[in-house]
């Protein structure tokens, strides 16, 4: 069965649109894949978070990282991105994502 994606809001898909070309054919092809295999396909580029979101890794110069959720009906929200320059994310930044995925939820709900 294949799955939905969808954006929190359309700035956030601009923003992943402004990135590099070879960022951009990266998430294209990963997202495609999230599309059909949704969230199983696993290590390297995918990473299950213990707060319910996910991380897809993207290679890239720019070190950016997304977060992204899933919901009931094989449906699959990117929620955030930032650029990672350390190891774990900011604080900052999962709070965002959680916030995001927090209110989804809930309007998914309803």
């Amino acid at each position: 069965m294949e799955w939905q994606m969808s954006y929190y809001n359309e700035a956030l898909q601009q923003e992943i649109m402004k990135f590099s070309v070879g960022f951009q054919a990266r998430y294209i092809h990963l997202t495609q894949r999230m599309m059909i295999y949704g969230d199983i396909i696993g290590m390297p580029h995918f990473r299950a978070r213990s707060d319910g979101l996910f991380d897809l890794h993207l290679k890239s110069e720019e070190g950016t990282q997304i977060l992204y959720c899933t919901l009931v009906g094989n449906k699959i929200v990117i929620l955030h991105t930032y650029v990672k320059k350390s190891k774990n994310p900011p604080l900052r930044e999962l709070e965002v994502a959680l916030r995001r995925m927090q209110e989804v939820k809930a309007n998914d709900d309803a």
